[in-house]
Order: structure tokens, then C-alpha cells, then sequence
């Protein structure tokens, strides 16, 4: 199973937000670990590599199983470990191969083009710092077709 974690930056009322050139999605910057390595440490380099910035005293927050479809038959599966953090030292790279940064003010995240299950991981990161535990079920083209949350995410 593939493991990715990523990390989501919130300095005063803006997140640092990566925006993919494949759907025009925005995430929060992350990728896949790499054998031997902790959550941790893989939400941190990817971060740098991804950002230019190193995130300081990052802890996890969300843990997420994600299934891939393709009618009944389950396509592909894997997990994200979600990290959030507020400090970090160094400068923003001026150009990431993995898509546009930006800094987005918070209030502005529900209304950008995402996963749709991405939607209640923000919001739930934006107003607790209870640990959340999740499903999502998508088809192959990304359209979210279940989720199950727990704690469920406040409104």
C-alpha cells in the first residue's frame, strides 16, 4: 500500500497551498515516503522539496485511507498522513515542479477547486486540534463517492 503524508502550513490567516497543473486542484504540499522513512520525516522533506521551507514542530493531525474504484472493483488504495504546522524558516521557492504555490487566506480554501474530501480535512484542521481519522471512497476520475470521518467534522 502507498503511503504519503503532507503537511498543512497556517501562518496568521493564510495556508501555503500548492496548485497542481494536472486538474488545476490545490492540496497541501506532500508526496509519497520513502523506504525507511517515519510519516514525519517524509511530510518534512516533501515540504522542502515542494516549498523551499522547512516546517517547524510539525504534528499529525489527520490519518486517511483512500480507495480508488473502478465500479465495484477497488482499483487502488493508499494512505495520507496529514501533519499541521505554523512556524517555519527559509524562502519560498519561486517556482515548484509540482505546481504554483500560493498563500491563500483561509476563509477562501472552501470555494478552490479540490478533492472534495480535502474539503473536510481543512475545515476540520481549521477548527480543532482533535486528531481526525478518515475514509474516502473516489472513483477513477476523482469523484467522491463516499467518506467516513471520525470524529465527524464540524461544521
Amino acid at each position: 500500500m502507498q503511503r504519503v503524508a503532507n503537511c498543512i502550513l497556517a501562518v496568521d490567516d493564510k495556508v501555503l497551498l500548492l496548485k497542481k497543473p494536472s486538474k488545476g486542484w490545490y492540496s497541501a504540499p506532500g508526496g509519497k515516503m520513502e523506504l525507511g522513512e517515519s510519516v514525519k520525516e517524509t511530510a518534512v522533506r516533501e515540504f522542502w522539496e515542494e516549498t523551499g521551507l522547512t516546517i517547524h514542530e510539525p504534528e499529525l493531525r489527520g490519518t486517511f485511507t483512500f480507495v480508488i474504484k473502478k465500479g465495484e472493483k477497488v482499483v487502488h488504495e493508499w494512505m495520507m498522513f496529514t501533519f499541521f504546522a505554523e512556524e517555519y524558516t527559509g524562502d519560498l521557492l519561486e517556482e515548484s515542479q509540482e505546481g504554483k504555490l500560493e498563500w491563500i487566506d483561509k476563509k477562501k480554501i472552501k470555494d478552490l477547486p479540490m478533492a472534495e474530501g480535502d474539503r473536510d480535512i481543512f475545515a476540520h484542521m481549521f477548527n480543532t486540534d482533535e486528531p481526525l481519522f478518515g475514509t474516502f471512497v473516489y472513483t477513477e476520475d476523482r469523484q467522491l463517492l463516499q467518506s467516513k470521518l471520525d470524529p465527524t467534522t464540524p461544521e
